[in-house]
């Protein structure tokens, strides 16, 4: 499933063109006022781009680039309202085992890979069509949302990739080929794809889901590096900077404004 969303980040152009979507529950309201939102640690992986196309993980990466988006979050949930806990470890969460939160995280897991492949990647559902959403984390969630009292929990993935020097080699070449008349294929560089999800913890639904992925790398340069702070403020935003109400509320509101 993640190798899927990976390779739908790949297959961008060169452009370094971003593509944001998002999907809510017919009824979605996003939070307001004082609700209580437990961020999950975000799920991370950096890796290097080879030569030969394969990508290696990079631990180093991977822990600055969780470490940045962690900070991040905090920046932006700051100032939201409500209160925010936003975990950077599975054991900061008081009166909650370690295990507990890692077996959730796998849930969702899965749980958050098929909503990526059956409502953003083509592989519709005939079942779930014009239903919104419709996915639960089932009573492990409200389990959470009784033992810490937070209403809502919100989960982010994130991978990315960047190029090593054979790789850019090939891309240079690739590109130049192009100016006496024989263009290589495309050589992807690295690629960045990420996806957050909101989780009712009173009734263990997720009640809204989006996607960012972004363009491959040219030539050793590309726009959001996570690495950088800047970079995963950058992710963060394009992620959580607007909530949509699900398509019932959209409805009613404009039914609203249109009888004024």
């Amino acid at each position: 499933m993640r190798s899927a969303l990976a390779f739908g980040a790949l297959s961008l152009s060169l452009s370094a063109c971003v593509q944001t979507r998002q999907i809510a529950d017919l009824q979605f309201t996003p939070p307001q006022g004082d609700y209580k939102l437990l961020v999950m640690r975000p799920d991370v992986t950096v890796g290097s781009v080879k030569a030969g196309g394969l990508t290696e993980p990079r631990a180093d990466w991977t822990e600055a680039a969780r470490a940045n988006i962690v900070t991040a979050l905090r920046s932006q949930q700051a100032g939201r309202g409500g209160q925010t806990l936003v975990l950077d470890r599975r054991d900061a969460l008081p009166g909650v085992p370690a295990d507990t939160v890692a077996e959730l995280e796998r849930l969702h897991s899965a749980v958050g890979s098929s909503i990526a492949l059956h409502k953003f990647l083509g592989a519709d559902l005939p079942t779930k069509r014009g239903r919104g959403l419709d996915y639960t984390l089932g009573e492990d969630a409200v389990k959470l949302g009784r033992a810490t009292g937070y209403d809502y929990a919100l989960f982010m993935h994130a991978e990315d990739s960047f190029a090593d020097s054979g790789r850019v080699a090939l891309q240079v070449l690739g590109i130049a080929g192009c100016f006496v008349g024989f263009c290589a294929p495309n050589i992807g560089g690295g690629g960045q794809s990420a996806y957050a999800s909101l989780v009712d913890l009173r009734t263990g639904e997720v009640v809204w889901f989006n996607v960012v992925q972004a363009g491959t790398q040219v030539a050793g340069i590309k726009l959001g590096d996570i690495r950088k702070p800047e970079g995963a403020t950058q992710l963060v935003d394009r992620l959580l900077g607007r909530m949509k109400p699900g398509r019932d509320v959209r409805r009613a509101q404009a039914a609203a404004e249109k009888a004024r």
